[in-house]
């Protein structure tokens, strides 16, 4: 069981998914807080300061998509999609913006609690590095106190993914780090099938610490090992 008062904002204009997930989430001993619509969550997320975000996409007023886009632009609270939208667009789209997870309905509720447990974890539990105040090999800096990532002395914006991920690359740079290891690592347990959002991440990762996103130096992909981030060497 989580720790007391974890509190989940479920987003849902449908009032027997929200009931649902209600149930089930407080029969697992979290408190919970409910919106209909888009404009309605953003008001809650800003007045409440929900521990976890549960959210549509397809809403009236504004759509899921709007409020993880605004979201992103003031916080980086943990927000797990649930839709009955299942393209790849949309998934690469919430994912891009900084979405922790992405289910599709119909959904086994036994997953869902994994998933919820897995974004918590991730989120509330991190803790500082031990031993380790900064990262700098002269092209990449990261602050692990403060968690600010520079490349060649430019500060970037990364979710919460790509920092841990990288965290986790570069404090065990120049070793191979495989695939299923970081997704238990940084996704959790019971991510081993998901290695399609590892490659994600780690392609939009290069797209803001790669100078050369067709030839990449940093994040090199051993096929069928891992990753591996290359210190640069001048």
């Amino acid at each position: 069981m989580e720790p007391p008062h974890t509190r989940i904002l479920i987003v849902d204009d449908d009032e027997k998914m929200r009931l649902l997930l209600h149930d089930v989430l407080s029969n697992k001993g979290y408190e919970t807080l409910e919106a209909l619509d888009g404009v309605e969550a953003t008001q809650v997320i800003q007045s409440e300061k929900p521990d976890l975000v549960i959210l549509d996409i397809m809403m009236p007023r504004m759509n899921g998509i709007e409020v993880l886009r605004q979201l992103r632009h003031w916080s980086n609270m943990p927000v797990l999609v649930l839709s009955a939208r299942g393209n790849l667009e949309d998934k690469t789209e919430c994912l891009d913006l900084g979405a922790d997870d992405y289910m599709t309905k119909p959904i086994e509720m036994k997953e869902l609690l994994a998933r919820v447990r897995a974004v918590l974890r991730r989120t509330t539990g991190e803790k500082p590095l031990s031993g380790h105040s900064q990262f700098d090999d002269g092209y990449l800096r990261i602050d692990f106190d403060t968690r600010e990532v520079s490349i060649a002395g430019r500060e970037i914006r990364l979710t919460r993914l790509e920092y841990v991920l990288l965290q986790k690359l570069v404090t065990n740079a120049d070793r191979v780090m495989e695939y299923d290891q970081l997704l238990e690592i940084v996704w959790g347990a019971g991510y081993q099938d998901a290695r399609d959002s590892l490659h994600h991440c780690v392609n939009t990762l290069r797209k803001k610490i790669e100078p050369d996103i067709d030839e990449p130096r940093y994040i090199i992909n051993l096929p069928k090992v891992g990753y591996r981030y290359y210190l640069n060497n001048g």
